[in-house]
């Protein structure tokens, strides 16, 4: 569809848009999952939403990184996530630029194109990268600005990939160190999130200054962001 030419319109500002491949990708998720599974539930960040009736639910995030795709750049991802009820069950993630899918959960060993990653190091922030984002509209209010200032002084570098899930999976592989972005909607955060845990990573969220901040990476990487975000 990009290649042919999409349509987008904007959402809440310019970088956040949909295009109607967002919307067709969805569609197509989202009708296999109802012949597939017809009791589950579905949430999808372009609407898409059912409660089903076997407790389980779908999340669904059909391009992860719009504005990537639509600017012909290749970090951009298409992921779904499972979960019952808070419990977090497995997350697949697709990357069209280099045909990889990334597959797995708390449960279920996290792997690369069926070939299954090691464990994540478990590395102090300081010694490795952390993956974030900053929205410059609306990102520059004290009670976010200072946190993060000193959460990227406790980093060895920062990355932005302008796609959330891609960026999980890197840290799943330990390309990355640390991912932390606050206020992350479940589409973004829990398909990526599962797939570091099943690599042996730890995912937690923290709340401060009325922001939740959502980390995944090895645990003494996310020990050492907790306490720059909060001070403690």
């Amino acid at each position: 569809m990009r290649e042919s030419g999409v349509t987008s319109t904007r959402k809440t500002s310019v970088t956040d848009i949909v295009t109607s491949a967002d919307h067709a990708a969805e569609e197509l998720v989202t009708d296999r999952l109802a012949a597939e599974r017809p009791g589950d539930g579905v949430l999808g960040e372009e609407g898409a939403h059912g409660v089903g009736t076997t407790g389980r639910r779908w999340v669904i995030d059909p391009v992860d990184g719009t504005f990537n795709f639509a600017s012909g750049l290749p970090g951009w991802t298409s992921a779904v996530g499972l979960v019952a009820g808070e419990e977090m069950l497995l997350g697949a993630i697709y990357h069209a630029g280099s045909d990889t899918v990334w597959v797995g959960g708390p449960g279920v060993r996290s792997a690369r194109n069926g070939i299954p990653l090691p464990d994540l190091p478990d590395r102090e922030l300081a010694a490795t990268s952390l993956a974030t984002y900053l929205h410059p509209t609306r990102f520059f209010v004290p009670d976010l600005v200072e946190p993060f200032g000193a959460l990227v002084r406790s980093s060895a570098t920062l990355r932005m990939f302008g796609c959330g899930s891609l960026e999980l999976v890197r840290v799943a592989e330990g390309a990355l160190g640390l991912y932390a972005h606050h206020s992350a909607p479940p589409w973004d955060w829990l398909p990526g999130a599962a797939i570091v845990r099943g690599a042996g990573g730890h995912t937690e969220l923290v709340t401060h200054r009325g922001y939740t901040w959502h980390l995944a990476g090895s645990r003494r990487a996310a020990d050492d962001a907790r306490a720059a975000l909060t001070g403690a």
